[in-house]
């Protein structure tokens, strides 16, 4: 469930003592229309705002309404406040033209009540959903996510512009993997007014210290907030977890949030070092800029994607290893032809290769079997250990037949050309294993000879 963003108007004091909120404010019915938009129902509500899903008849198009909580006759200072962050948001979103920030349409005000009109992304959902440890992204896709908000957050620092409210629900994710940052209605603006809310405001389990002790907040605030997101997005649970809220702000601001590699032992060092620099309690010890912070997460998905492809071709290796084809190489060799192959999957009925082409690439079959087809009719089958293809590779001839997947396949495909590459050593060991599989058919089945595979 996500966070209700408050604004808190007593400070934690360094005894602990219990600190008040803002309450909600009752929500309004869902009207028909908001100005020239018709509604078409409720998307989402929270403690700023609700957001309704409208349509856009002038343009044709779908769009998210949020219209603020207030009331026409009520709590002067509530109505204040609301239209502070009114206009704070349509201010500084509207300012803001990046692809990771939500984008802002229109704004305005009907009986007295102020909304303003951005991107309706169908399909997405926040990040909040991917915060349960059953159900989280793949670290190479988080690590993706959180570049792409640091990169947003550094645009919106450089034009001034510091979020305050950076949490799960506040990022969108959409169909196709990309994110928009959204909801800046408590927001500041250096220099403006409006902005300046009064207390402290935020969701409480993603503040910084420095929002939670109510001093002046730069751009590391957001930050850190974005660390704990991270943390979340990685572990399925908050970084800290207080039982109320007083124990809460005082955790953020003096304890130190359990390991994440506690939590989730697959997790790379460096990736914990990383999102542990974000939630340092010292904002000087923290990434300077959004920019630094994305360069950091670029190092370390570099640092993952090579660990990543040493380990999946170690596992090919020893898939190689096994074959027969394979007996008699070397360590290296047999890492030479792995440096030089291709490893591909077919699935099933697939072709691999089509009677009549010409090409100079043979196969070996590391998985799976295929069947050997000429002019439509079944001639035989290889499985794994075999190889297919080597006639071709060594006379330059046309195929002879047609060879298709039989289920899932795997195969190493490897060309004249990078073959003639590798060491002389290896070349005659390859030259060895063909004249084998060779007088193997030959010896063997009369169908897969006559296919003119051998």
């Amino acid at each position: 469930m996500a966070e209700p963003t408050v604004v808190v108007t007593q400070v934690l004091s360094t005894t602990g003592s219990r600190v008040a909120t803002a309450t909600d404010i009752a929500q309004p019915a869902v009207p028909v229309s908001i100005g020239k938009y018709e509604i078409i129902k409720l998307a989402g509500k929270g403690s700023t705002g609700c957001v309704y899903l409208a349509h856009d008849s002038f343009y044709g198009r779908d769009v998210a309404i949020k219209l603020y909580n207030m009331e026409p006759v009520g709590d002067a200072d509530k109505l204040v406040a609301a239209r502070k962050m009114f206009l704070s948001e349509a201010h500084m979103v509207g300012m803001l033209q990046h692809p990771n920030i939500m984008p802002i349409y229109d704004a305005g005000e009907q009986q007295a009540r102020y909304y303003i009109v951005t991107e309706f992304i169908h399909g997405a959902r926040t990040l909040a959903a991917y915060c349960k440890p059953d159900n989280l992204l793949p670290v190479d896709d988080v690590v993706k996510l959180i570049y792409k908000c640091a990169k947003a957050l550094h645009y919106a620092h450089s034009r001034g512009v510091i979020h305050r409210d950076i949490k799960p629900s506040n990022i969108m994710l959409t169909v196709d993997n990309d994110v928009r940052i959204i909801d800046f209605g408590i927001a500041l603006l250096a220099g403006r007014e409006e902005a300046d809310l009064a207390g402290i405001a935020g969701s409480p389990s993603y503040m910084s210290p420095e929002q939670v002790q109510s001093v002046a907040l730069t751009n590391r605030a957001d930050l850190y907030s974005l660390g704990t997101v991270m943390y979340e997005l990685l572990t399925g649970y908050r970084p800290f977890r207080g039982g109320d809220l007083a124990r809460l702000l005082h955790q953020i601001v003096y304890a130190t949030a359990p390991p994440i590699h506690t939590l989730r032992a697959d997790i790379a060092e460096d990736l914990e070092a990383l999102v542990v620099k974000a939630m340092h309690k010292n904002p000087a010890e923290r990434f300077q800029t959004g920019e630094e912070f994305a360069v950091a997460l670029t190092r370390v998905h570099q640092n993952l994607r090579r660990q990543s492809i040493r380990i999946d071709q170690q596992e090919q290796f020893s898939m190689l290893r096994k074959l027969s084809f394979f007996h008699d190489f070397s360590h290296e060799e047999i890492w030479e032809v792995l440096r030089a192959g291709q490893w591909k999957t077919y699935i099933s009925n697939e072709e691999i290769v089509a009677e009549g082409e010409i090409d100079d690439r043979f196969y070996i079959i590391v998985d799976g079997s295929v069947r050997v087809e000429r002019l439509g009719t079944l001639v035989g089958k290889l499985s794994v250990g075999q190889c297919f293809g080597e006639t071709s590779y060594l006379s330059h001839a046309k195929r002879m037949a047609s060879i298709c997947a039989e289920g899932g396949v795997t195969v190493l495909k490897v060309s004249s050309t990078l073959l003639e590459q590798l060491t002389a050593a290896t070349q005659l060991r390859f030259t060895k294993a063909f004249l084998a599989s060779i007088i193997s058919r030959l010896q063997g089945r009369e169908d897969v000879r006559s296919s003119g595979l051998a």
